[in-house]
């Protein structure tokens, strides 16, 4: 697993207990480097994400503004997904993933594919003719497709 992703996940886990607690119904979907000092966190909420939204979740995240320049935003069409949960979601869309592990069934770094099945463990894809499972904690990023079909649901 690669320094950021590594990196992204211990941001992840301790931003969403943060901003979880504090703010009833936000959820953190995903934390993304963008640069050694830059990150972006995805929230969503049931009713939606607004500017006020991003402002306050901003605002929680003070004490990391030392050490980090901090864009919050809404997940938007092409959402992060990183837990099962996100995966059970986006069964039978176009998802893209970046792999950050050796020895995942598939040697490519990056794939677009279909979600077949998301289990506990890992999700089921279909990428080309192939079906692969990958497992979560191989899985650096993961994006929703957004596709003209998407459009007409």
């Amino acid at each position: 697993m690669s320094a950021t992703h590594e990196k992204e996940k211990t941001l992840q886990k301790a931003i969403e207990q943060d901003v979880e607690t504090a703010v009833p119904g936000v959820e953190v979907l995903a934390v993304e480097l963008s640069a050694d000092d830059r990150f972006t966190v995805f929230i969503d909420h049931p009713e939606g994400v607004d500017h006020a939204l991003c402002v306050r979740v901003t605002e929680l995240l003070a004490d990391y503004r030392r050490d980090y320049a901090i864009d919050v935003s809404s997940p938007g069409l092409e959402r992060p997904l990183r837990t099962p949960a996100h995966f059970r979601g986006a069964v039978g869309r176009q998802v893209s993933l970046r792999i950050d592990s050796p020895g995942v069934a598939s040697r490519k770094k990056k794939l677009r594919a279909k979600v077949l099945e998301a289990g506990e463990h890992a999700v089921t894809i279909r990428a080309g003719d192939e079906a692969l499972e990958i497992p979560y904690e191989a899985i650096a990023r993961g994006n929703l497709i957004y596709t003209d079909a998407d459009e007409r649901e």
